[in-house]
């Protein structure tokens, strides 16, 4: 099994960036922590990270075909990427939604994501741990499929 991690606008600064709000690893710190689990989970890990939504809309045209499912926190791009979202629907692939903050508890503009509703399941405020535990979803979920 193959689950593609995309990481959108900003999120290279992870660590630097507004740490009360996002913590204090980085988006490297991040991925290393979710390529052990994978490793222990026999999941193939392929990351991605983008400021520009057009880059992240061809990795994932480019990309999908071969994966079986989508971990995305599209950072800004939740709230008006629409273009993003479009991509992710015709990937037709089961998609979990992470956010490092709550962003139901936020500015009213954060509040609302575009592509909440065509994801299996949102993950919002437990920090870095969101990715490990979508990992764990897909992983859990092919399984049980076989």
């Amino acid at each position: 099994m193959r689950v593609l991690v995309i990481n959108g606008p900003n999120l290279n600064m992870l660590g630097a960036r507004e740490p009360s709000y996002y913590g204090v690893k980085t988006l490297d710190d991040i991925l290393e922590a979710l390529e052990e689990a994978a490793r222990d989970l026999d999941v193939e890990l392929e990351a991605f990270q983008s400021n520009h939504e057009g880059a992240i809309i061809d990795y994932v045209q480019a990309n999908a075909p071969d994966a079986s499912g989508i971990i995305v926190n599209a950072g800004a791009l939740t709230h008006y990427g629409l273009a993003l979202r479009d991509a992710l629907i015709d990937s037709r692939l089961p998609i979990i939604e992470v956010h490092l903050s709550n962003i139901h508890a936020r500015e009213e503009f954060r509040r609302h994501s575009v592509v909440a509703d065509v994801a299996v399941g949102q993950i919002a405020g437990l920090g870095w741990k969101g990715y490990l535990y979508a990992l764990e979803y897909f992983a859990d979920e092919m399984k049980n499929r076989g």
